[in-house]
């Protein structure tokens, strides 16, 4: 019960950042806020998942490979912005 609660809070607060950097998109129109907006919906859809699955395991590959792809969306963003910069 109190487990389905705190993946909730988590989830939220996911979402909330999420609304946060594309608050600033709105604003700079700057590709990097949406790939942060867009890795905060993945890993929280993500985290809202081991409320879905009946008996989740932490340790899986399908978590972990739902992690690389968020954190790589934000690692190639930041790629792409210094590249940019350079020009």
């Amino acid at each position: 019960m109190i487990t389905g609660f705190l993946i909730g809070i988590i989830f939220a607060l996911y979402m909330i950042g999420a609304l946060f950097f594309l608050k600033f998109w709105m604003r700079t129109r700057d590709r990097l806020f949406v790939a942060f907006a867009a890795a905060f919906v993945i890993e929280g859809l993500n985290r809202l998942r081991f409320l879905v699955v009946p008996d989740p395991e932490e340790g899986s590959f399908g978590i972990y490979a739902v992690r690389i792809i968020a954190f790589s969306l934000i690692a190639a963003a930041i790629i792409a912005k210094n590249m940019q910069q350079k020009n």
